[in-house]
């Protein structure tokens, strides 16, 4: 019986080691930070599109920064993180996607992209350089654009901030 208590215990241990061990890269929310990467700098995306919306690029900018937050345990930083976002939002649009009977767009749709340059620090190879781009449709008979502006971007921010943190820390 002694014998068998002791065999009961070194397993218990040996597996309580393997799990804290596999703790230092595993998060919920399916992101794989490795343990060194303690920090982040996120550099302000300035609006180079034709059609500027002025606060676009505080929206996006803390947009990003706050999906940092809550998805990671990385401390922002002004500069010199372990890994650095850059980018410039570089096209701002609002096009008809439905026409009805009176030459009226039913439906329009707002798009923005983001081109985005990722820099990983500790490990070169994860480095990218790409554009994003999302969109939110919406219809004039819900009041002018003026009036539904702001939820659209808060939207659009939302799917774009999602997809580049995931190309950088899900690998997707």
């Amino acid at each position: 019986m002694h014998k068998f208590l002791i065999t009961i215990k070194c397993f218990i241990v040996l597996t309580s080691i393997l799990i804290i061990q596999s703790c230092g890269t595993y998060s919920f929310s399916g992101a794989s930070i490795p343990a060194e990467m303690k920090t982040i700098s996120v550099q302000f995306f300035e609006n180079n599109s034709a059609l500027v919306v002025p606060y676009l690029s505080q929206q996006f900018t803390e947009a990003l920064k706050e999906r940092i937050r809550n998805q990671s345990r990385l401390s922002i930083v002004r500069a010199d993180g372990d890994a650095n976002f850059e980018g410039r939002i570089s096209d701002y649009t609002i096009r008809p996607v439905a026409i009805q009977g009176n030459d009226r767009a039913g439906l329009n749709r707002v798009t923005v992209t983001v081109n985005v340059k990722y820099t990983n620090s500790l490990n070169p190879e994860l480095n990218f350089e790409q554009s994003f781009q999302a969109f939110q449709e919406f219809s004039l008979n819900q009041g002018p654009i003026q009036t539904q502006e702001q939820k659209l971007l808060t939207l659009i921010n939302r799917q774009l901030t999602e997809d580049i943190f995931n190309k950088a820390f899900a690998n997707w």
